[in-house]
Parts: structure tokens; sequence; C-alpha cells
């Protein structure tokens, strides 16, 4: 029986193939360029200022029905189950309906705006605190990071957010796994080579070093600065509204944070003692525009006024007694480059 032979491969050929149509690394994954061509459009954000394009919001649903009026917690003034792991931590509980009215007038006004709001699709199992969209992606150049959520009852919405992602056609450059423990809430961007994250009780170290290690492979840095006690998230406490101005509750950020701003010529306008907290929890959605939830005292609107700032206000009061405002109810997902 005869015995078939191979054919060699001419390398001759093959090496010139190789060199005429080699790899070629550059321009990086996030190029602009490179994701208009590939991705459609230029997907992520080097800023919390430029102007916003896209936003991933969730619109209050079926999965506050979960809540139980007769299971009142007294220690924490709110309502809970230890159980299956759901909470709401205000005395009264809101009506779906109203929830719906707040949350969709903010997205009227993104779209005044300019912005594409993106809907969140598929949330399920009593997963209410999925409104706050903010918490389970971060937006970076080229793309997102989807977090892994801390508490029971938030743990699943991963999956949702990436389904809702891919449909879109957003980059998903990283999954947080392991241990980590990180959510958008605490995360913040100062310049386009500079972020911050706040570490406590929602964000741990191997969370924040996976969200590092993505930032570091385009050249930015990402500060960590330690919440007090039990606080939850940065954006409790700290919003950029211009590449040069933020509003501070400054008795919630250490003071080497301050001096780190002050450094990278960030001016600061503190909230004062008649300010509700959750005007801090806005959104910029233009270099000096911003959202923010009716309750701003006139001494800071006058404060950030003298700055150039617009103010845009809406009421948002049913939505915060979920535990989170404008700046938690939105992710964004594309904006304007302001460096």
């Amino acid at each position: 029986m005869a015995q078939l032979v191979k054919p060699q491969k001419d390398t001759r050929v093959y090496n010139a193939t190789i060199k005429l149509f080699g790899s070629e690394p550059d321009p990086a994954f996030e190029d602009q360029g490179r994701m208009e061509r590939i991705w459609g459009r230029n997907w992520g954000c080097d800023s919390d200022v430029g102007q916003l394009r896209a936003v991933l919001m969730h619109r209050p649903g079926h999965e506050f029905d979960v809540i139980d009026r007769s299971k009142a917690i007294p220690e924490t003034g709110g309502y809970g189950d230890t159980e299956s792991g759901w909470y709401w931590q205000s005395r009264e509980i809101p009506k779906l309906k109203e929830l719906q009215a707040q949350h969709d007038a903010l997205a009227d006004v993104l779209r005044a705006e300019g912005v594409e709001v993106i809907y969140l699709e598929g949330v399920e199992g009593g997963r209410f605190k999925s409104v706050y969209t903010r918490d389970s992606c971060i937006a970076v150049p080229g793309g997102c990071i989807v977090t892994r959520l801390a508490p029971r009852m938030r743990q699943g919405e991963e999956l949702p957010v990436t389904r809702t992602l891919a449909r879109a056609g957003a980059p998903i450059l990283r999954t947080l796994h392991g241990r980590s423990m990180a959510e958008g809430g605490s995360f913040a961007w100062l310049n386009s080579k500079t972020a911050v994250i706040g570490r406590g009780i929602r964000n741990n170290d191997e969370g924040i070093e996976q969200i590092s290690d993505v930032l570091r492979h385009m050249g930015v840095d990402l500060l960590t600065v330690d919440l007090r006690g039990y606080d939850i998230h940065l954006d409790g406490h700290f919003l950029m509204i211009a590449p040069d101005l933020a509003l501070v509750w400054t008795p919630g950020v250490p003071f080497t944070f301050l001096e780190k701003l002050r450094e990278l010529n960030i001016h600061t306008v503190e909230m004062n003692e008649n300010d509700i907290r959750w005007i801090v929890n806005g959104l910029a959605v233009s270099p000096g525009r911003v959202i923010m939830p009716e309750g701003i005292s006139h001494e800071t609107r006058v404060s950030l006024e003298r700055c150039g700032v617009e103010i845009l206000t809406v009421d948002y009061d049913r939505v915060q007694m979920n535990g989170g405002g404008i700046h938690c109810s939105t992710s964004p997902l594309i904006r304007d480059s302001v460096s």
C-alpha cells in the first residue's frame, strides 16, 4: 500500500505572508478610531464630567414586590429578611408608581441633555437594588468592568448587566472574580490618568487590585482612600462637577484626599449644614452642568454658580429611600474626553 506523503509548507511563502500580514498590537484596544471601526462606538469613559453620551439605568419594576411590610427590623428602622437577604433601609416604603415616576423624570432630563438611556434587562429574584446601576458596572477607556457586589441581595446583578452590555455592543474588559468585592459607587475619575476608589465595607483589597490592574495597562493610576467606619460608597461624600471642580462633604473624606485634590488643581466646594446629604449624589452631564436632587441650600448653590456651574434639579426623594440617589442610579457608558 502506497504511503501518503504530507506536502511540506513552503517556508519562504509562509514567512513572506507573516511579514506582510503580521500581528498589529498598535493602536491600543481603547484607541478611539479602532473602537469606532470595530465596536461601532467609542465605548468607555476617562472622566466623570465629559459630555455624557450613553448611560445604563434600570427602571424600578416588579422586583420590588418582594418587600414585605410586616417584616420590620426595629434596630435598623427599616424592613428586611435576614434569611432571604433583602432589606429596605427607610421607615417609609413608597409605592412602585412613585419610584417609577421619579426615575422616569430623571431619564427624561438625561434625554433632553442628549444622553442615550440604555435600560438594564432581565432583573429577577427581588433584586430591587438593581435600580442603582452605578455599582454593577464601571466604564473605563474602551469598555466596562463588571463588578462583584458585596451584599447577598445584590449578588447576581452581574448577569443581567453582562447580558445588557453585550446586547448594546459594549466590550467587557474584566469581570471581577475570586473573593473580590467592589462597587462602582466608590469609584471616580479625577482626570484622564487618575482615578480614585474608596476602600471599606463594600470594596476590599482584592477588588481594588483587579480594577487597578485593568487601569494600569492604560497608564491610569488608581488612588485608594479609606472610608469611615461602615460608610458604603465614596459618592456619598464626593462628586466631580467640572475638570477642576468637585463638591465635597468634608467630614466624609480623609484630609490626605483633600490634599491630593489640591495637588491635582481640583478646587472644592464644601457642602454646608443646610444641604441635604443627597445633593452630593448628583451627576455631571457635561463640564460644569450637573443634575442634583431638590434640597440644595442657597449657600451651596451660590458657591457653585460663582464657579460657573449650571444646576438642574429633579425630585428624587422617593428613590433615595431605597438607599441611593441620582449618581447611584446612573452608570455612564460613554463620555467625551476632556483631557
